[in-house]
């Protein structure tokens, strides 16, 4: 039995890592397209749809992504959906990640000031206009920041994905390890890899944040 990490485990890993970053870029998309469609319904005037909305992020945000999970992969072939572990993986992970997505895209639009919503409304905008043209591209600028952060949080949790038998790096590294049994060195490695992945874009959120705080200061500077 060959107990030594060699050059093909290390290859073995960098395509787990491969698969991590497809399966948090499915995710991810998935999740800003519904996370949108949610913040725009929080923050809309109907009532029904502020229920439905929050409805939807109440019950996802109060539900483990493994039990999303498992309903995804285990409970539709019930249903007669045959699903694949890539694709299951990537819906669980879009409905897990719309719900935050958009309670963090709702946040960031209701902390524009209630003057730029009254200003859009002077100018005889439409709805659609004041908030495509007016609202979102102030918000946009406050919510970067945290949805770059709040990608790291969707490179780590794409590790839940070997629960239905997808190969993204954790999972890798398990299955390495049932074979060489070196779980210090394997699990120091995927760790490090994870580390690589997740970093820069903690790097990038935080100097983000620092340079809309600065921005920030810049114009309660011209307007004091």
């Amino acid at each position: 039995m060959n107990t030594a990490v060699n050059l093909g485990h290390l290859q073995f890993l960098l395509t787990g890592a491969l698969w991590t970053l497809v399966l948090s870029l499915m995710a991810f998309v998935g999740g800003a397209v519904v996370g949108f469609l949610v913040a725009l319904g929080r923050t809309a005037p109907w009532r029904a749809l502020r229920v439905v909305t929050g409805a939807y992020v109440t019950v996802v945000q109060g539900t483990p992504l493994l039990i999303i999970l498992f309903i995804t992969y285990f409970g539709l072939p019930t249903l007669g959906y045959s699903i694949s572990p890539l694709l299951a993986a990537g819906l669980s992970l879009t409905i897990y990640v719309g719900a935050y997505l958009g309670e963090i895209w709702r946040g960031c639009l209701q902390s524009v000031p209630k003057a730029q919503w009254e200003a859009a409304e002077c100018l005889a905008l439409s709805k659609t206009s004041r908030m495509f043209q007016v609202i979102l591209p102030q918000a946009i600028r406050i919510a970067t920041p945290p949805t770059v952060g709040f990608c790291v949080q969707i490179i780590k949790n794409t590790s839940l994905a070997s629960v239905v038998g997808f190969v993204e790096l954790a999972r890798a590294g398990q299955l390495i390890n049932n074979s060489i049994f070196e779980p210090f060195l394997i699990y120091v490695i995927v760790a490090a890899l994870y580390f690589c992945l997740c970093y820069p874009v903690s790097l990038l959120s935080r100097r983000l944040e620092q340079r809309g705080a600065a921005r920030l200061r810049t114009l309660k500077a011209l307007s004091a």
